[in-house]
């Protein structure tokens, strides 16, 4: 019996790493999703957006910090109406990255 439990638990850990493997974020380690830096100056659209974004309490790609001047680290976002880096539309299904508004130490999750 010693035996057949090594091997189901040897199989468990190879889905359980195959399932976080598979589960890696679009957002490289960098701070890139398709070339795009994720910090700068953003500007919310509602159609045609270089990313589409969902807001979550938990199991973030990016960590978000909004500020009033220099978005100069990744997951620092200044939302502005023109002069944008990027641009964003709010999604409920099917985003492209998923977030969370933090006070501190934004950056890819």
């Amino acid at each position: 019996m010693g035996k057949r439990l090594t091997a189901v638990l040897m199989a468990l850990l190879i889905v359980a790493i195959t399932a976080t493997t598979m589960a890696a974020s679009a957002i490289n380690k960098d701070g890139y999703y398709k070339g795009i830096k994720l910090c700068g100056k953003v500007k919310v659209v509602d159609h045609f957006p270089d990313i589409k974004v969902k807001i979550v309490d938990s199991f973030p790609d990016l960590r978000v910090k909004t500020v009033e001047y220099f978005p100069n680290h990744i997951g620092e976002w200044q939302f502005v109406e023109y002069g944008e880096d990027f641009t964003v539309q709010f999604v409920e299904s099917f985003p492209d990255i998923k977030i969370k508004y933090v006070n501190s130490f934004p950056g890819v999750e």
